[in-house]
């Protein structure tokens, strides 16, 4: 008999999301991710859950349907998505630069409809600023022949740590989910795949899992698993690179961002609010699939250079505290000039084997893909059961913050720390605070950052921490937003995982070196 109803390989933001789905659903299921939770994609986004105002103008100049209904399905998930997680998704108003007379109304009516078709789902409604206006918002606007601008509403939210909050919700309901597992090859009884056979990167031991269906969303590798059933099959997907840096508040001084739609080379620009720093960043450069993606000197370049050309900055390469690169996997699309022109649509193929593809989309999305994806498993299996997510608050969201904040503030925590661990675990937050009393482990990682040796114990007992770059970038995002922070707390947090994991002395070097390689190489 199957060990499982649904094998799904890919622990990013379209696995875990139906991950959640099935098991909420009744299947059974087993998570399978070669890297950690979240490592790829799905951590280096640029932390928006967004409509997409660039489709938007696309449906309408284009008169295309596909673009339209892009739009109006991700403003609806748009919504479900802050209620369902609203310890780490928000509103955040972001301001367009005008500097030419035309654009001024063409703009506005777009950020208009825009609001329109987001209804009852709508954040805050769009508004024209003077120049002086918006010089004031944000003083990092170029002046120079300044018109005007626009500015709109849309969601931020810390795209790793709902990785993980999808994935604990998926556990509570029984799901089995194992990271730096990697898939080595597809299991068949009588020519249908009925499993996966996998070797576990940290200890090298071998498994197999059987399963009435198997499940890629894998992302950037998905066409790797589909040639596992047959090694001939046309690739399904492209990359495009989005190449973020972070840096100090100072560039940013106010809590909205600012956005260039469109560069004179026609990507996307933008400087945004993460973690109390400025995340920049730029998106839509043709890239190949790769694990652990970082930036080369020449799109840091460009970055800066357009950085400096659209926004009164002055950003220097000392400046940088961190830098990332996502990779996003797109249907392959005829007739698309550049990864830019591709619609940020997913797709699902069922191979004649009855391996099951789902790729493409958007984070924003993620929760509609998983309900259309797992629709798809129960028909396949002959399995009745409606969706749920739409109304299914996640790990951490239980509690409405004034509950949580009361509960920290009784436990001793200050505003800032209350604030920091409730943007980050939401209502497990006072977990921690119990951890760091038992153990006596309130000491900062790091004197300059929020995070605590109690903090990454809860993580390493409770968010599936194996490795240390797990924590520091993904769950208490410290190397994401200063990697040389990161590289001074590493050796502590070494220890203490060490002691917590039972390494032994080879171990403990061996994972010390890979990650003080792998930050000063880049995250």
């Amino acid at each position: 008999m199957p060990q499982y109803d649904l094998i799904v390989i890919g622990g990013g933001a379209t696995g875990s999301g139906i991950a959640l789905d099935a098991a909420l659903r009744g299947l059974s299921v087993l998570l399978v991710e070669q890297n950690d939770f979240g490592e790829g994609t799905s951590s280096r986004s640029t932390k928006l859950v967004h409509g997409g105002v660039r489709y938007l103008e696309a449906a309408v100049k284009h008169l295309d349907k596909e673009q339209w209904d892009l739009v109006r399905e991700g403003l609806r998930e748009r919504k479900i998505f802050l209620h369902n997680a609203p310890h780490l998704a928000h509103p955040v108003e972001l301001i367009t630069p005008l500097y030419r007379w035309r654009e001024i109304p063409y703009v506005y009516a777009g950020l208009l409809l825009y609001d329109l078709l987001s209804g009852r789902a709508s954040l805050g409604h769009s508004r024209l600023l003077s120049p002086r206006k918006a010089r004031r918002i944000n003083p990092d606007i170029d002046p120079e022949g300044l018109k005007g601008a626009v500015s709109y509403y849309d969601g931020a939210f810390n795209d790793s740590r709902m990785v993980i909050a999808l994935l604990q919700s998926a556990e509570e309901l029984g799901a089995q989910l194992l990271n730096h597992t990697e898939v080595t090859a597809l299991i068949r009884q009588e020519g249908r795949i009925r499993g996966v056979r996998t070797r576990s990167r940290i200890d090298g031991k071998e498994a197999e899992h059987t399963a009435r269906m198997v499940l890629n969303a894998a992302g950037p590798f998905a066409d790797d698993i589909r040639r596992m059933e047959d090694p001939d099959l046309e690739p399904l997907i492209e990359c495009s690179s989005g190449v973020h840096i972070i840096l100090p508040s100072r560039f940013l001084p106010s809590p909205d961002g600012v956005l260039i739609p469109r560069t004179r080379d026609g990507r996307v620009l933008f400087a945004l609010p993460f973690e109390g720093h400025c995340l920049a960043g730029t998106t839509d450069r043709p890239a190949e699939a790769k694990e652990h993606p970082v930036p080369t000197r020449e799109e840091i370049d460009y970055l800066i250079e357009h950085l400096n050309a659209y926004f009164d900055m002055k950003v220097h390469r000392d400046d940088i505290l961190s830098s990332f690169s996502g990779l996003r996997p797109l249907v392959r699309e005829a007739g698309a000039g550049s990864t830019a022109e591709v619609v940020r649509e997913f797709v699902t193929e069922l191979s004649p084997g009855g391996l099951l593809t789902v790729t493409g989309g958007k984070w924003t999305a993620y929760r509609a893909m998983a309900e259309k994806a797992v629709d798809q498993v129960c028909d396949a299996l002959g399995y009745q059961a409606s969706c749920t997510t739409s109304h299914y608050p996640v790990v951490g969201s239980r509690l409405p913050r004034r509950e949580v904040a009361a509960q920290l503030n009784e436990l001793g925590a200050s505003p800032e720390r209350i604030d920091y661990l409730y943007r980050h675990y939401g209502d497990r937050s006072p977990k921690i605070l119990e951890i760091e009393e038992l153990h006596r482990a309130s000491a900062r990682l790091h004197p300059a950052h929020p995070a605590t040796e109690g903090e990454l114990l809860y993580t390493l007992r409770h968010e599936y921490v194996r490795k240390p770059l797990d924590f520091l970038v993904r769950r208490c995002n410290l190397a994401m937003i200063d990697r040389s922070a990161a590289l001074t707390a590493l050796p502590r947090v070494v220890e203490i995982m060490g002691r917590e994991l039972g390494w032994d002395a080879d171990t403990t070097a061996e994972q010390r070196s890979e990650a003080r390689e792998r930050l000063e190489k880049g995250i």
